[in-house]
């Protein structure tokens, strides 16, 4: 069973750098799009950044140009880079990835931005 691990979220100022990870392991099979997710308190899950099969990097209006989304497949990794934070991008972030054939969901447990001064 495949699993996804995130790290790298914490406490930073606004205008401020994150720098997320997400780690594959297991058996999660030829990949359709993996990205990231956040929820903030009492709001949806929504979508960050999303990149396909193809590569092609999907990002929210609101953090355009602010967000990179970038993988590393030897590695199995992906990253989200955050910059110019704001409190409002305050969540749990999470790691998504979607099996091609299946269409089988993967999530990691999350991990919290918090963006206070």
């Amino acid at each position: 069973q495949g699993q996804l691990v995130e790290s790298g979220g914490g406490l930073v100022q606004p205008g401020g750098s994150l720098r997320l990870s997400c780690a594959a392991s297991g058996s999660i099979g030829r990949i359709k799009s993996t990205g990231w997710y956040r929820q903030a308190p009492g709001k949806e899950r929504e979508l960050v950044a999303l990149i396909s099969s193809a590569g092609n990097p999907i990002y929210a209006d609101s953090v355009k140009g602010r967000f990179t989304i970038s993988r590393d497949n030897a590695k199995n990794t992906i990253y989200l880079q955050m910059n110019s934070l704001k409190p409002e991008d305050t969540a749990v972030y999470y790691c998504n990835t979607i099996n091609y054939y299946t269409n089988l969901a993967f999530w990691g447990q999350g991990t919290q931005v918090t963006v206070s001064s």
